[in-house]
């Protein structure tokens, strides 16, 4: 059974996975799927059109807005910013055009970011605190800044890796001993 604090509010029809803790304060609206082993931090929002994966940790004041798509293990940090309209209007609406957002495993969002609407952060990608996403973001990379530029590649494990943005080469993790590899301008891990 998840656990849900007495200040939060389940709107009926939301599906809430075993073992996910929902804090002080959330609310999560009816259509929202939530998988086992998340935790809802103080004052989050969840859009009817949400979908998170497992042990997804979002912490406090967060939004996540319709047409969001949180996969397995992502962390979004405190106060950082989902957006679904690309360019709103207090007196146009425009419900009908919200742009799909999808975090595949294992990102970070840090504190603070915004991740504007209509793209797509890549496995494992670390996006800095307070780094405005505007388009998208490949496997395990680094991004920092307004808007933000890749300025490095992280490892599964969360270890910044020493290797060139473009070129050829490997690394091994100096956490866990995983193996990376790096052609032309995109990275792998190794099984």
């Amino acid at each position: 059974m998840p656990s849900v604090h007495d200040t939060a509010i389940v709107d009926d029809g939301a599906v809430i996975g075993k073992s996910s803790r929902i804090w002080h304060w959330v609310h999560v609206c009816g259509g929202a799927v939530i998988g086992e082993n998340c935790s809802l931090g103080q004052n989050v929002y969840v859009g009817n059109k949400v979908r998170l994966g497992r042990n997804v940790k979002v912490q406090n004041n967060v939004s996540i807005y319709d047409n969001v798509t949180l996969d397995d293990d992502v962390f979004c940090g405190p106060s950082m910013v989902f957006t679904n309209v690309y360019n709103p209007r207090s007196g146009v609406s425009r419900k009908d055009q919200y742009r799909d957002t999808l975090v595949k495993k294992g990102a970070t969002l840090g504190a603070n970011c915004t991740i504007v609407c209509g793209v797509t952060i890549g496995e494992y990608a670390f996006i800095g605190a307070g780094a405005v996403v505007n388009s998208n973001v490949k496997p395990y990379a680094l991004m920092v800044g307004v808007p933000a530029k890749q300025i490095g590649w992280m490892s599964r494990f969360g270890e910044q890796l020493d290797l060139p943005l473009e070129g050829h080469g490997s690394v091994i993790c100096p956490a866990v001993g995983e193996k990376y590899v790096l052609d032309g301008d995109n990275l792998s891990k190794l099984v």
